[in-house]
């Protein structure tokens, strides 16, 4: 998540304080992805850095506001412009239990993938419940529309993930079942009873 250029989005609509923007934009993506106010200075503080906004003074009560400057907004509109780079996706810690489940002595792959489905179903069904809640009033304004996104890609994830741990499933269950049908292993042959014993030739004595 670009916590960076979501402020960035944030300052274009005006002058903001830190703990303002930690709340609008969590009200922006319904607390999906929670910030604190530490770490909204700390991104600021960079930004700042980096001559994408600039301090514009305080507001009546003493908070220092942070406006976006020109090259924060060419940034800005560099990154509405730019697709998400899916090239080198983020570290997935279901697909790596699952990968390293495979195989894993005293490990039952069926019961975590049961375990994972059960938990994913249950989210979607939240999310689903959530936005049925939202869509029960027609959205009234921008960051009630920006939440109805969110939860609707939230919904579509969950609904993806669960297909995949099916298809998962289904492929241990088909990987069983060659294996099952693979004829065993022939054992070595020993030295025994109907086995031929090599010989040997002793030389003849001259003389």
């Amino acid at each position: 998540m670009s916590i960076r250029h979501g402020l960035l989005a944030l300052l274009e609509r005006g002058p903001r304080y830190g703990s303002q923007l930690r709340t609008e934009f969590e009200s922006r993506t319904g607390s999906t992805w929670p910030l604190n106010v530490g770490q909204v200075y700390t991104t600021l503080s960079r930004l700042e850095r980096d001559g994408m906004v600039t301090q514009d003074g305080e507001d009546d009560a003493g908070h220092t506001l942070y406006s976006i400057t020109e090259d924060g907004r060419g940034e800005l509109r560099s990154w509405f412009g730019t697709p998400v780079d899916r090239s080198s996706p983020p570290r997935d810690e279901l697909a790596i239990k699952l990968a390293m489940a495979v195989g894993a002595p005293g490990v039952d792959i069926s019961a975590v993938i049961q375990a994972q489905r059960s938990h994913t179903l249950k989210a979607m069904q939240d999310y689903t419940r959530l936005k049925a809640q939202a869509l029960a009033d027609v959205p009234a304004d921008r960051d009630e529309v920006a939440w109805l996104l969110v939860v609707e890609q939230l919904i579509f994830q969950a609904e993806a993930e669960a297909r995949w741990l099916d298809h998962c499933e289904a492929r241990l269950v088909r990987l069983a079942a060659a294996a099952a049908t693979e004829p065993a292993a022939r054992p070595a042959p020993s030295a025994g009873r109907g086995t031929a014993r090599p010989t040997t030739s002793r030389p003849s004595a001259r003389g």
